[in-house]
């Protein structure tokens, strides 16, 4: 499967590299966004690529190989970007791309579970070695009250309540274990209307205990200061994110900066996907991208 970067486009409008600039793409999956960037930037523009699963570090190797002395990947969580960036004395930075999404790799990845479309094991961690909290220790192990409210804040779903009772009840019954159990729990907690939505009905519970493994809300609100604080002036951070939790953290925080006059927003309304990449790529259907620019 081919992963597409979403917002391309969009994305090299806004950060609109220049010739010998350095940019950071904290998230940079198997590469889209950081291609083009690269053919903006050259000669002697470098990037940092950083990502925290390692498969996605392997899968954008070939850029070093285009671009030869010009690529840097490091794997790593870009809530480390400061110290990555100390580390490997990147400097200045004139761009910084978070795009917070998931690439379609890692959602048929048969280790991890972050799919609902095969029977795979409830891991749902980005990298095996950052911790041992899994989507299956949370199910089985967590109390219910817990359960109900990670669904609730994470994955906004409005049967959270029955979902968690139901899991509870199961797992009496035997461990938990993969995604094809997990949704046919979901499925008989919720009415059959449900089904029939425009997302499927495991959609968000699936979201909210992959946040919860990995830390994702918290972790956006770590890096987003971090990432201003190492722009150069009139330097710019663009952030993709793909549901309404992301985006609130993103604009709330934006606001808040441009109030104490640190950064200048472009944007005040998301941009989002136009009409002939929707046809396309329907990831893109969610996508939302804010941009700032640093005083």
């Amino acid at each position: 499967m081919i992963h597409t970067a979403v917002l391309r486009k969009e994305v090299l409008e806004n950060l609109d590299p220049k010739q010998n600039e350095n940019f950071v793409d904290c998230t940079i999956g198997e590469g889209g966004h950081a291609e083009d960037i690269l053919k903006k930037n050259g000669p002697a523009g470098k990037l940092l690529g950083i990502d925290l699963d390692p498969q996605q570090i392997i899968s954008s190797h070939w850029l070093e190989a285009v671009n030869k002395d010009r690529v840097i990947l490091v794997n790593d969580s870009y809530t480390h970007i400061t110290e990555i960036v100390e580390r490997k004395d990147f400097q200045p930075i004139n761009g910084i791309l978070l795009d917070l999404g998931m690439s379609s790799v890692q959602l048929v990845n048969a280790h991890k579970g972050f799919s609902f479309q095969v029977d795979q094991g409830l891991d749902m961690r980005y990298n095996d070695e950052t911790g041992y909290l899994t989507a299956e220790k949370i199910v089985n192990e967590w109390a219910e009250d817990k359960i109900e409210e990670i669904l609730k804040n994470y994955g906004e779903e409005k049967f959270a309540r029955k979902i968690a009772k139901n899991i509870v009840e199961q797992r009496k019954l035997g461990r938990i274990k993969t995604t094809f159990q997990l949704i046919e729990i979901i499925k008989d907690a919720t009415p059959s209307s449900y089904w029939r939505g425009k997302i499927h009905y495991a959609t968000r519970t699936f979201q909210a205990l992959r946040i919860a493994v990995n830390d994702e809300l918290e972790n956006v609100k770590r890096v987003l200061p971090q990432a201003v604080s190492l722009l150069a002036l009139e330097g710019r951070l663009a952030v993709i994110s793909f549901h309404s939790l992301e985006d609130r953290i993103v604009k709330q925080f934006f606001a808040q900066e441009a109030k104490r006059g640190t950064i200048k927003i472009i944007n005040k309304k998301p941009i989002t996907a136009g009409r002939d990449e929707l046809s396309k790529n329907a990831r893109a259907r969610s996508a939302k991208l804010r941009v700032v620019i640093k005083n």
